[in-house]
């Protein structure tokens, strides 16, 4: 059943692509907008990485903006469309980025070392580990693509803030794309993970939590995002 439900979001990725991009370029997404992308660039600027890999990386925004302040930018998503458009729009006027078509048990399986990409010092998902099997089986492999002393980042969905309604316990969840446009259709369910399972996992493939970041809504208070900083455990 697991995999029925991270098949499923891969297909609605691919179905949705290309709205996907034009929000993200539109600056339609006002969590992002206003909070979480700032709350990442600065995170990972203030780790000062050179190399960098960007799992998820979807139609490129990270690693441009990455690439802007000169730092060597590697970007991976299973979706076609998502990598050409990263391809296409990376800024003429930043250091070159590498974009590759790769599915998260590609990498697990070691699908990088035919790209020749080197060792990274920081590897970054951003609002992309909404799998369960695949998420947990490319974290295990993360560690044999650090430097060492690399950092990994993710940021995800305030687990306490996306749980107000419903029990606080790790599982599946339907999708939804309210507060989008009516271009978008068939919403990827998502898995569900506590904070606790969050470090659990990190720790389990091999990880040492380093820090936790809490990004709030000015306006609010209330918290928009969750950002884990770990490191190999050498």
């Amino acid at each position: 059943m697991s995999g029925d439900f991270d098949d499923r979001i891969i297909t609605s990725w691919h179905t949705n692509a290309a709205p996907w991009v034009r929000a993200i370029r539109q600056r339609e997404i006002v969590s992002r907008v206003d909070v979480t992308n700032d709350a990442i660039v600065s995170t990972l600027r203030s780790l000062r990485p050179t190399h960098l890999l960007d799992v998820g990386c979807g139609e490129g925004w990270l690693c441009h903006a990455m690439a802007r302040d000169g730092v060597s930018c590697v970007g991976v998503d299973v979706v076609p469309a998502l990598i050409d458009a990263a391809r296409a729009s990376h800024p003429v006027d930043a250091v070159p980025g590498t974009y590759a078509v790769l599915a998260y048990d590609a990498i697990a399986t070691g699908a990088l070392s035919d790209h020749d990409v080197g060792a990274f010092d920081v590897i970054v998902s951003n609002f992309a580990l909404i799998g369960e099997a695949p998420v947990e089986t490319m974290l295990a492999a993360l560690p044999a693509l650090m430097a060492p002393g690399g950092h990994v980042v993710i940021q995800t969905l305030h687990p306490v803030m996306a749980s107000l309604d419903v029990p606080y316990v790790d599982g599946w969840r339907e999708g939804s794309w309210t507060g989008f446009s009516s271009e978008f259709a068939d919403a990827p369910p998502w898995y569900f993970r506590t904070i606790s399972s969050w470090v659990a996992l990190l720790t389990q493939v091999g990880l040492t939590m380093r820090a936790l970041h809490e990004p709030v809504f000015p306006e609010t208070g209330r918290p928009a995002s969750l950002i884990l900083c770990a490191n190999r455990a050498d």
